[in-house]
């Protein structure tokens, strides 16, 4: 596979300033030199390196298909580590697809996903996780997730994983020393040095761990769920926060009768909003499957925004949703103190809320919106997630690595307790260390490099 030369549109699809064309392999400049005519004549083979030229892509009747300009990078000193030859045309679709038609017809194989990336990898340009940074990059919400993203493709997990390795290989040495001199003072200090460095390790490894609930959240966006009646205000609320209007407003209760998603930024952290259909008991098919789902988010959710309606008092299902767990996640937002705002509905609304998280608001005149705001970022920081640009865990599979790190290292303190010889003890100790590799690629294998490439785009 590596052999083949591959070729993708590396940008999105549609119209645009430029679209682009990318080429990699050993045959980058022999596919490029059919379809490409150089407004001055070149001597290809002796054209520097990061250069770019500018002329036509023509196909194989002589019939100009784009004026372009192609750029020309040569190995080792690319991302793939191999020739790149990009086409930079003009970004629309018909341009776009008749040079790539014409790349696969020159010689080149259309790219899987994620396969230059991969090269990368695999030509030693990049280590795995530098790699999922570079997707991290792609998908980021917010200042903070790109700013996460950037230091995990820069190699801040790579260089903090090897120093753990290194740790853990010390250990090994010691180990190995111990087992060829097995004098009892010797292998005494050599048990004293393994226990204090797995220890040191262990600890190490547990932070990182830790870190990984604020590395979800900046990486995955706190999932908050917009939940009520029907026509209590849900979508106007949704609207308020995004700043537009993007969920149709009436007075017709079951309006919403399906989910709507979006992301907004708060303080530096993305939230994945839902406004959910409005709960209540429905004879429409279509409305009771929104309802279902509504619950089924409810569950799910991260962050729940109930919104109660000042001029309609309090549901029993209101009151139980309150009084239930989710209450520790939940803020309550009382809605339309612009149509009904008396003292006496404030105090008895206050009296059910008591304890819990709560604003008085109108989502129509976006009354308390800005409150809001400030009150779910106070909520985030509490839970000890701050948008701050220290080092942290952000991928799940990372986590999982780290995990089974620590319960290799766990089995060692406990074997190094039990008095268990030091070459079985090594055992755990090898296995934490592959466990590590898994997360920079050093020990992982090809159905997983698989699966974690195929989750990028073609083109990247």
């Amino acid at each position: 596979m590596l052999s083949d030369t591959i070729a993708a549109i590396s940008t999105p699809l549609g119209e645009g300033g430029i679209g682009i064309v990318r080429i990699s392999g050993k045959e980058a400049l022999k596919v490029m030199k059919k379809i490409f005519h150089s407004k001055n004549p070149k001597d290809w083979n002796h054209v520097k390196s990061q250069t770019m030229h500018l002329g036509y892509v023509v196909d194989f009747e002589g019939n100009i298909i784009d004026e372009v300009l192609v750029s020309i990078m040569r190995e080792p000193k690319t991302f793939t580590g191999e020739d790149i030859v990009e086409i930079n045309c003009h970004g629309g679709l018909i341009p776009l697809k008749k040079t790539l038609e014409l790349t696969l017809q020159a010689g080149a194989r259309m790219a899987d996903r994620g396969e230059f990336t991969k090269r990368a990898f695999l030509n030693g340009r990049i280590d795995l996780s530098q790699a999922e940074g570079i997707i991290d990059i792609i998908r980021a919400k917010t200042d903070a997730g790109l700013k996460a993203a950037l230091g995990q493709m820069e190699g801040s997990l790579s260089r903090k994983i090897k120093e753990i390795q290194n740790s853990i290989l010390g250990v090994l040495a010691i180990i190995e020393a111990g087992i060829d001199f097995p004098e009892d003072e010797v292998e005494e200090i050599s048990t004293s040095k393994v226990q204090e460095t797995i220890k040191e390790v262990y600890e190490e490894t547990e932070k990182m761990i830790k870190s990984a609930e604020r590395g979800k959240i900046i990486r995955e966006g706190i999932n908050t769920v917009i939940v009520g009646r029907t026509n209590v205000g849900k979508s106007s609320l949704l609207n308020a926060l995004l700043g537009e209007k993007r969920a149709i407003v009436t007075n017709v209760p079951g309006t919403t009768r399906d989910t709507i998603e979006e992301f907004i930024n708060v303080g530096g952290f993305p939230l994945k909003i839902v406004d959910t259909a409005g709960i209540r008991e429905t004879e429409d098919v279509v409305e009771k499957i929104g309802v279902e789902k509504s619950r089924e988010l409810l569950e799910n959710a991260d962050l729940v925004l109930l919104v109660l309606d000042i001029t309609a008092g309090i549901s029993q299902d209101e009151m139980d949703l309150i009084n239930s767990e989710k209450a520790k996640n939940i803020i309550v937002l009382i809605n339309k103190i612009d149509v009904k705002e008396s003292q006496a509905e404030k105090q008895r609304f206050e009296k059910v809320v008591e304890g819990i998280p709560h604003l008085f608001i109108s989502a129509q005149e976006e009354i308390g919106i800005g409150e809001l705001e400030k009150m779910i970022e106070q909520l985030i920081t509490d839970r000890g997630v701050e948008s701050t640009g220290d080092f942290f865990i952000t991928n799940i599979r990372h986590k999982n690595c780290l995990v089974r790190t620590k319960e290799h290292l766990n089995e060692v303190i406990n074997g190094i307790k039990l008095g268990v010889s030091l070459d079985i003890v090594s055992i755990d100790v090898r296995s934490a260390w592959e466990s590590l590799g898994e997360i920079t690629g050093e020990t992982v294998g090809e159905e997983l490099l698989d699966r974690i490439f195929s989750d990028f785009c073609i083109g990247k």
